[in-house]
């Protein structure tokens, strides 16, 4: 992790050394309404609890608990969160022309050993004042985070330097995302396509298509964010480099026959690679 006061070895220097850009590391959380903040916090640990929340949802369950909201500010949060309520939803909205479409190819396929398919997706991380996103590369079959990354905006460059760490691991046959900008950007999706990736996207309004990666976020908040309260980038990081080192190396899963993703993921074949572990 970065250390301010190292005696050779310059704060920008560190940064590039772990791949952190140096804004990130001075990132200081503008004066928000702390109002909009805490009910950001609230609207995460229900989200959580139940991602099948849209926004009249939870409203509703925000008026219950007190708040007076209305759904124009609900919406507005979320959608500045990144969040959509994974639920059936009719097809209400025009198909976005901007980016080449993708079929989702996971329907009713059996993942019997590593690498056959890898997603993604990003989520919100609460700071005691502000916040970052979160992403994360996962093998389905051992449930292994090959990558993740954190980023103070929702651009793809954060994604793309995740996707890149997890290249240097190994190749899957299929990569899995949802439909967000980050992941159909041209930059994003010519990697997999260079790499001979099958990309598989998400359907709108599909239930629980990136099941795996929804159940990932629930583990590390309940397990990390919400029992830690980070107060920089820098904290964050620190945490979940900490959390992610546990998860793929000491947590063992009920599903996976009480082993760590590690042990699932490195059985065969053997000639894959050791890697240092990615952050």
């Amino acid at each position: 992790m970065i250390e301010p006061k190292h005696k050779r070895i310059s704060v920008s220097r560190q940064c590039d050394l772990i791949g952190l850009p140096r804004a990130s590391y001075y990132y200081v959380p503008k004066d928000d309404d702390p109002y909009n903040q805490l009910l950001m916090n609230l609207i995460d640990e229900q989200f959580t609890k139940a991602p099948f929340y849209g926004v009249d949802r939870m409203t509703a369950w925000l008026r219950r608990e007190a708040h007076a909201v209305n759904p124009k500010r609900i919406r507005r949060l979320m959608r500045r969160m990144g969040l959509e309520a994974i639920y059936p939803k009719k097809k209400l909205s025009k198909a976005n022309s901007a980016h080449k479409k993708y079929p989702y190819l996971l329907k009713d396929v059996l993942v019997a050993t590593p690498d056959e398919v890898w997603s993604t997706d990003i989520t919100y991380i609460r700071l005691q004042h502000g916040f970052v996103y979160l992403v994360a590369i996962m093998d389905w079959h051992s449930r292994y985070v090959l990558a993740w990354d954190i980023s103070i905006t929702l651009d793809a460059a954060f994604c793309i330097q995740a996707l890149e760490r997890a290249l240097k691991i190994s190749r899957p046959g299929i990569f899995n995302s949802d439909q967000g900008v980050q992941f159909t950007s041209v930059d994003f999706t010519s990697i997999l396509e260079r790499e001979g990736i099958r990309i598989s996207m998400d359907g709108r309004g599909r239930v629980y298509d990136n099941i795996f990666v929804e159940r990932l976020w629930r583990t590390v908040k309940y397990e990390e964010v919400y029992l830690n309260h980070y107060l920089t980038v820098a904290d964050a990081r620190k945490g979940l480099e900490r959390y992610f080192n546990f998860y793929n190396m000491e947590r063992i899963h009920e599903s996976l026959g009480y082993r760590t993703p590690y042990e699932v993921y490195y059985e065969k074949p053997a000639t894959r690679q050791q890697p240092k572990q990615a952050a």
